[in-house]
């Protein structure tokens, strides 16, 4: 397939934008970049795809999210509104988790995964837990990523919230799944092994699953206070103290928000070379305050930036590290735009290869994987490679991807959803999602 007409947005080292050019895929790869005249001359025979000017760049990467989290957009918790991120956790997520049946599983993926398309995110680490359908959860999930085309990392999270038995399962289920995906390294599915966090783990689940497991795990870490309390009275341990201790910690790791960290855990981050993600929207709507990540990027830790389960739009989620740091600092010179790139691009793509490593993610290059999308964006400003966080931050919007590739497949085109059915799969939600909320009693 070649891309033609296009303005290329590389995200390369150094970013360029390249007007005039075209874009040759073969397979799941990109081949060659260049002139659109040129390479038109070059491949003659090859399918086009005329980008009629729009820019064409790598598709956006999530570092971590919930697909089963979509069930709870507009469900309504009786009484009195939480007052804390405890009450949020015991009221909300951990009922509505063990509500899930396996078609929910399915279906709340499918809606989140054709967010991700619509708004062109094509890579996402996703975090599961449906506590009353735990066994093969996973491969339930994996079908949904595979039928809508996009890639994406799998574990499931194991904690001691629902007793030794379902803890027990949750650990065999990521061994389980992880076991699956190792025959296909090319496969767009990948998987890691879940845990929930240090405040529902035990040491001896701790452990059991550091026994179970050497190659890396994904974790929520101090996202609230309530986690280095809990720590601290387990063990006399700050929470990634205690994550370390147990060998939990690794450059095949990733902390889910770590706001709340004194410097030396943000010291055992860096030595260990563990990867955190910010999800400043879910931070904001948990009121758990706001990570340093200024910081932790200035001492060397590696921040991606996820959503938690928040709609797929990531560029949304970028506009949110950008202004939420301003507004916690009162101060209008914290988080520059420059910064929220390294998050959302540069590190995001290097973490999202570390579990796709046969090719490049995040970039348009030759050899580079070809997770590629098309956005109908005209700046009244100059737009030049300097300037481009700020013009994602005060122009872009989400709406105006119209066309999502990944793997070298075209997933949606002029904005039309090639091969999945949006209306039938958001009518069975909606059934399924009311039958759940039935069982939660809302």
């Amino acid at each position: 397939m070649l891309i033609t007409n296009a303005t290329l947005i590389t995200w390369g080292t150094p970013n360029q934008i390249l007007e005039k050019h075209a874009l040759y895929v073969g397979g799941d790869r990109i081949i060659e970049l260049g002139l659109s005249s040129e390479l038109e001359a070059k491949y003659p025979q090859a399918e086009r795809l005329d980008a009629r000017g729009q820019f064409v760049m790598p598709g956006n990467i999530c570092a971590h999210t919930h697909f089963y989290g979509a069930f709870a957009r507009g469900m309504a918790i009786p009484g009195e509104a939480p007052k804390d991120f405890p009450e949020i956790l015991d009221r909300l997520w951990w009922r509505l988790d063990k509500a899930l049946t396996v078609e929910d599983v399915r279906y709340s993926a499918l809606v989140c995964l054709i967010d991700a398309i619509k708004h062109g995110t094509t890579t996402l680490i996703d975090h599961h837990a449906s506590p009353n359908a735990i066994d093969g959860s996973l491969d339930v999930v994996a079908e949904a990523v595979t039928q809508a085309g996009l890639r994406a990392c799998l574990c499931y999270e194991v904690t001691d919230r629902d007793g030794e038995e379902k803890a027990k399962a949750g650990i065999a289920e990521n061994l389980r799944f992880i076991n699956s995906q190792l025959p296909t390294p090319n496969s767009q599915l990948a998987a890691t092994f879940g845990l929930h966090a240090s405040l529902t783990l035990s040491d001896a689940t701790l452990e059991a699953c550091r026994n179970a497991w050497d190659g890396g795990f994904h974790i929520h870490a101090a996202e609230d206070l309530s986690d280095q309390y809990d720590s601290l009275e387990k063990s006399g341990l700050r929470a990634i103290d205690r994550l370390h201790k147990f060998g939990i910690l690794g450059e095949r790791s990733i902390v889910a928000h770590a706001v709340h960290i004194d410097h030396r855990e943000a010291e055992l981050l860096r030595q260990t070379g563990t990867w955190v993600t910010h999800q400043p929207r879910s931070n904001m709507n948990n009121a758990v305050g706001a990570a340093d990540v200024e910081g932790l990027l200035r001492l060397g830790v590696k921040v991606g930036l996820g959503n938690d389960g928040f709609s797929n739009a990531m560029w949304e989620e970028c506009k949110a590290a950008y202004l939420s740091h301003k507004a916690a600092h009162r101060d209008p010179r914290r988080m520059n735009g420059a910064t929220v790139a390294e998050m959302a691009v540069t590190n995001n793509a290097a973490l999202a290869n570390v579990f796709f490593p046969k090719a490049p993610l995040g970039v348009l290059a030759p050899g580079a994987f070809a997770d590629i999308i098309l956005v109908d964006y005209h700046p009244t400003t100059p737009l030049n490679a300097g300037n481009l966080p700020w013009h994602i931050l005060f122009g872009f919007e989400n709406s105006m991807v119209t066309t999502t590739i990944c793997a070298g497949k075209v997933l949606m085109k002029d904005r039309k959803l090639l091969f999945l059915d949006e209306a039938e799969i958001t009518a069975r939600s909606r059934e399924l999602a009311a039958r759940a909320w039935e069982r939660i009693g809302v």
